[in-house]
């Protein structure tokens, strides 16, 4: 063996490498790690000669593949998982979500369910999450202590929520959270007003402002009930998305999150300002809210990510479940099996969530240079063999329960299923005690 091997900090040989920047699956491959990004991904024999690994995993049955970019989610919801099934999304809304969080809703409430939402994610898979919640400050400090990586949204509102009286107080507090973690390695910043409906235009004109100031990206909920954009159509005379384009809202920074009725013209609107969107099927269909066209955006050339939404509305941070219903449900609309592909919906859960938020030279695929945000899963068991296509098995038949080991910038931070930082049990106690006050609180 030569001397002159290049000495690394870490080497992962796996049954099949999956990097997302191609299609298909490499075999007989090792990736390369050092000082937490990717060196190489090579042939196991050339890596033998060219690399001198500190550590080295062997994962003779796994699928390695970039972590999960979950591009939507409320992390604190986790607490409120269960709280009102089976609801229509308005009255889910008013009668029971803004009601306990207007009484509940405070930096403990948001560190514990924060923390208790990243320990769901990491075990399945997911390494980076766009969160859009209250207390930015709490849901930073949960994310760091994770060791998870996060889009921090700073929430806006023109009404009281959470301790903040208005828009300006709501804007005040979560400017000065992304002040405080300016310098934080995982944690990025996005103004994540609302919705339409629950901010008006002058707010929306002041966050056009502040994006253009501070250069932070712009996520909403948009048109996500038929009766949102045809209210909108009946009070403004155009759709909530025209109005916030004539806003100037929209652009390369600007993430519509649910997007399942476009009016005339919407689809071709974003398409034209290059914005994204985040398809929720799994929320989506649970609030009856309807299924998003994401065959005509992907034709119009939208780039699509995808979301669980919070557990409030979903029950579950399963970016498996998100991908296969998306899948699905595509097929199952339109009566053409051949949309959205399981090498499609694997890039939908991967690289073009990191591509909605500005981090797609950073994470999203497996390539060298980007960081080693990383996760295994095991295709070995009675569930997922054989494997004849090891791409199409973890879209349709592979589940979270299948993920061991999940690494963030090269940290091992789940390993052998159980995290590496955080105490599970201890964040599952700290949820029921939760529940319990929630439960026993006057209403």
């Amino acid at each position: 063996m030569s001397d002159d091997r290049r000495a690394v900090d870490l080497r992962i040989d796996a049954r099949w490498l999956v990097p997302i920047a191609r299609d298909g699956a490499l075999e007989a491959h090792a990736l390369m790690v050092d000082a937490g990004r990717i060196v190489a991904l090579l042939p196991a024999a050339e890596a033998d000669e060219r690399y001198a690994p500190r550590e080295a995993i062997e994962l003779a049955t796994h699928a390695v593949m970039p972590g999960f970019v979950n591009a939507h989610t409320h992390a604190a919801m986790t607490l409120l998982r269960g709280i009102a099934d089976d609801v229509p999304l308005d009255a889910w809304l008013r009668e029971h979500i803004w009601p306990a969080e207007m009484a509940h809703v405070a930096p403990d409430f948001v560190y514990d369910g924060t923390l208790a939402a990243a320990a769901e994610m990491l075990c399945g898979g997911v390494t980076t999450a766009a969160d859009m919640y209250f207390h930015a400050e709490a849901s930073a400090k949960a994310w760091i202590a994770a060791g998870m990586r996060a889009v921090v949204g700073i929430p806006v509102l023109d009404f009281p929520m959470a301790g903040a009286a208005d828009a300006d107080a709501h804007l005040a507090r979560g400017l000065a959270a992304r002040d405080a973690f300016k310098g934080a390695a995982t944690l990025s910043f996005v103004l994540a007003p609302h919705a339409p409906y629950t901010v008006g235009d002058a707010t929306w004109r002041k966050i056009v402002t502040i994006a253009r100031e501070t250069d932070l990206g712009i996520v909403t909920h948009l048109q996500e009930t038929r009766a949102e954009r045809d209210d909108a159509l009946a009070r403004d005379g155009m759709t909530p998305l025209a109005r916030l384009d004539a806003l100037g809202v929209t652009g390369p920074g600007f993430v519509a999150v649910h997007a399942v009725h476009p009016g005339a013209g919407d689809v071709e609107r974003l398409a034209r300002q290059g914005c994204h969107v985040v398809h929720c099927p799994a929320s989506n269909l649970k609030l009856g809210a309807g299924i998003a066209p994401v065959a005509a955006y992907v034709a119009a050339g939208i780039n699509v990510a995808l979301g669980t939404d919070g557990a409030a509305s979903n029950n579950r941070l399963d970016m498996f479940d998100a991908m296969r219903l998306a899948a699905l449900v595509a097929k199952g609309t339109s009566g053409d099996p051949t949309l959205l592909p399981a090498q499609q919906v694997l890039r939908m859960a991967t690289q073009h969530g990191a591509d909605a938020f500005g981090l797609g030279a950073s994470i999203g695929s497996l390539e060298r240079g980007k960081l080693a945000d990383l996760i295994a899963v095991d295709l070995a068991s009675v569930a997922t063999e054989p494997c004849y296509d090891p791409v199409s098995q973890l879209v349709h038949a592979a589940s979270r329960e299948h993920v061991t080991d999940v690494f963030v910038a090269g940290e091992r931070v789940v390993a052998n299923r159980a995290p590496t930082r955080i105490d599970a049990a201890a964040i599952a106690a700290r949820a029921r005690a939760w529940r319990d006050r929630i439960v026993s609180a006057p209403r």
